[in-house]
């Protein structure tokens, strides 16, 4: 088991205690962007919130970073149009992207789903490193944000 593997299943038990009985939005994601940030150190790390047409910029740690982001543009509004995480080695491969900083250079999305299956939020982590991320992080992300989108969106 690698070291990464051990961190993700050490977070999971403590993202399902820090979220359990909370169901205000920012609140939530704001603490789960900083226990991820804390376990892992990536560039950004933070939500896009969806909101009509696009997705608006919710609680992140990192540096400053885009507004909003169209439907279907992007990383971000690419993996909520598919509804499906992305994993992007070189995000200056990615049709479309959308710089919000020029050290990103690779970046996952994962997308937060409701009762219904809609896409309410997507978790968006940047990495300063080209192929940062892989299926290691796509899996046990999508896990972790399963138990979030549960509490915050489950019925």
């Amino acid at each position: 088991m690698t070291e990464k593997e051990r961190n993700y299943l050490s977070l999971l038990p403590q993202l399902e205690a820090l979220v359990s009985g909370q169901h205000h939005e920012v609140s939530t994601l704001a603490n789960v962007s900083a226990a991820l940030q804390q376990v892992f150190h990536w560039w950004w790390t933070g939500f896009y919130l969806v909101s009509g047409d696009k997705l608006l910029l919710g609680p992140f740690q990192g540096p400053p970073a885009c507004y909003s982001i169209a439907y279907g543009r992007g990383v971000c509004g690419t993996a909520w149009q598919r509804g499906e995480t992305l994993v992007v080695s070189d995000v200056e491969t990615f049709p479309g992207h959308i710089a919000c900083s020029t050290e990103s250079k690779s970046e996952i999305v994962v997308p937060l789903f409701d009762a219904k299956g809609e896409v309410k939020a997507v978790l968006d982590i940047d990495s300063q490193h080209l192929n940062h991320f892989d299926e290691t992080d796509k899996h046990y992300l999508e896990e972790a944000m399963r138990i979030v989108a549960q509490e915050l969106y489950g019925e």
